[in-house]
């Protein structure tokens, strides 16, 4: 499967976290930022072999990925930080947060996301 066909898959079959957060950032409706979702970055081409990252969110304005993380991420973790660790090294600052902080505590999620891009400013 191609990435932005798996990429497509996941947007079809969004958690209700990332559903909450779409809401919340499309149209530019979080302080006029764009924000895609389920977007797909290239991190290396091995023997012509391109593979690739699937982020959450992304705001190319300021390079932020911002991650939602369900309960398979607490099986997954030295692989999260890897992940991001590489993307870090790509230039990207990304940023976690659980389906309970999206859902449940939004306005910390929010000064959250400005605090990063004002600092990274």
């Amino acid at each position: 499967m191609r990435p932005i066909d798996f990429a497509r898959l996941l947007r079809k079959n969004q958690t209700i976290a990332e559903e909450y957060c779409w809401n919340k950032v499309r149209n530019r409706n979080f302080y006029n930022l764009k924000f895609s979702r389920q977007y797909v970055i290239e991190h290396s081409n091995i023997l012509n072999k391109k593979l690739f990252y699937i982020a959450d969110f992304y705001c190319h304005a300021n390079k932020l990925i911002v991650e939602i993380d369900g309960s398979i991420h607490k099986f997954q973790k030295e692989y999260d930080q890897l992940r991001e660790s590489h993307l870090v090294e790509m230039g990207y600052t990304v940023l976690r947060f659980s389906n309970e902080q999206v859902i449940n505590q939004w306005n910390e999620v929010e000064i959250t996301i400005l605090k990063t891009i004002n600092k990274n400013a």
